[in-house]
């Protein structure tokens, strides 16, 4: 079973500076952006430098157990061939796919890797692949449609709300309380749904405000709490806040292991009482996903 990366940290493509500090941010995953990071006329260097990491580093990341992604830029933009071509050499453990508008450019995206897989001696479907699906009107009613679909590079579904934010012309995405309103709300909620219908990985947008500690730290732990395994970020100082957010508490460890026994000693039993709580079957999953066990 694959490990789910909780921190998802963006880099830009074309900042060397950047690129060098990611080892030591502590995100779990690294994507190296060409698309919204990268001015137009940066995209070819963007390119270079983000091949050239991939290369140098690979082993270093490893080692880290950093997993390194790479965000290319949109199907319509018409760069995204391009993107591939030069990155693909580095071996990425993965491809977020931006403006995606249903599983269609996935399966089109997917065929291209493929390609590029042969010519550069990676393992056949080695490479994965994370779409953000709303970031467009058209793309934030497509989300149901890949539960179904054949994708078998998918590895987790994830959203936006900024780009969504500007298509919509809405002056606001959260509420007067911080709560998201209603359009990114609905959009957070398929994204999560479909996800976990589908058995891929459920990837919580970024928190904008990266000098908001409180904010990312509230965030982070209400994406854990609905069910998100990972949480994107912007910023190197909002990887700790939601590394912390998404690691279990001792408490919640005992817990669960406490539940865990309970089941063990009374085999063949559908529910059982605990500390006054009646406990069934649900929450015996929930433990062992706490715990990390099958």
């Amino acid at each position: 079973m694959r490990t789910i990366p909780r921190s998802w940290l963006f880099v830009p493509g074309d900042s060397e500076k950047k690129l060098l500090k990611t080892p030591e941010t502590g995100a779990h995953a690294l994507i190296v952006d060409l698309e919204d990071a990268v001015a137009p006329s940066a995209k070819a260097n963007a390119r270079r430098m983000t091949r050239s990491w991939l290369e140098a580093h690979k082993r270093q990341i490893t080692m880290r157990k950093q997993a390194r992604w790479v965000r290319i830029n949109a199907v319509d933009s018409g760069l995204w061939r391009e993107d591939l071509a030069a990155v693909m050499a580095g071996a990425p453990e993965g491809i977020m796919l931006p403006k995606a508008e249903g599983p269609e450019q996935i399966r089109q995206v997917a065929a291209e890797i493929y390609e590029l897989e042969q010519r550069n001696a990676i393992p056949n479907g080695q490479t994965r692949l994370i779409p953000l699906v709303s970031e467009t009107p058209r793309a934030a009613l497509t989300i149901t449609a890949y539960m179904d679909a054949s994708m078998p590079r998918l590895a987790g579904l994830t959203w936006g709300a900024e780009d969504l934010s500007a298509e919509l012309g809405a002056s606001r995405k959260r509420d007067e309380a911080g709560q998201w309103t209603d359009a990114f709300r609905f959009v957070r909620a398929q994204t999560l749904l479909v996800a976990h219908a589908r058995g891929v990985w459920p990837i919580d947008t970024l928190y904008a405000d990266f000098r908001d500690e409180d904010g990312t730290r509230r965030a982070a732990e209400a994406a854990r709490a609905d069910g998100f395994a990972g949480m994107l970020a912007i910023h190197p100082a909002q990887v700790p806040l939601i590394n912390a957010a998404f690691t279990p508490t001792e408490n919640e460890l005992a817990e669960a292991r406490a539940i865990v026994e309970a089941f063990a000693t009374n085999p063949g039993v559908g529910a059982l009482q605990m500390d006054g709580r009646m406990l069934d079957q649900p929450h015996l999953k929930l433990a062992k996903a706490t715990l990390g066990i099958d």
